[in-house]
């Protein structure tokens, strides 16, 4: 099931097609933009050759600053999501208490 549209984009000078989801057209043009930033930041170094290669390394880069800004000076982001959902289900499970007072 299609739920969103089919566009063209273009990294390293090669093209994809790619289904992006209603709405997020253009998050999807700057992920784009920055992995082909970070692909031919790769290439230009001279380090690395062939796209397969580049596309790797780019993907591991990309993935170790997600991983680092999630757990930045010990700060888990996840750990931190699950104590707001907790803190949410007692907030919810508490306020239709409330409603009985007044």
């Amino acid at each position: 099931m299609n739920t969103g549209n089919t566009m063209d984009v273009n990294i390293m000078g090669r093209e994809f097609r790619v289904v992006c989801p209603a709405g997020e057209r253009e998050e999807l043009l700057q992920a784009v933009a920055y992995l082909n930033k970070r692909m031919r930041e790769i290439r230009d170094s001279g380090k690395v050759a062939g796209s397969e290669r580049i596309a790797i390394m780019a993907a591991l880069n990309i993935t170790h600053e997600l991983l680092t800004a999630r757990t930045r000076e010990g700060f888990d982001m996840e750990e931190f999501r699950r104590r707001i959902d907790h803190m949410q289900a007692a907030l919810d499970a508490v306020m239709p208490e409330q409603d009985n007072l007044f």
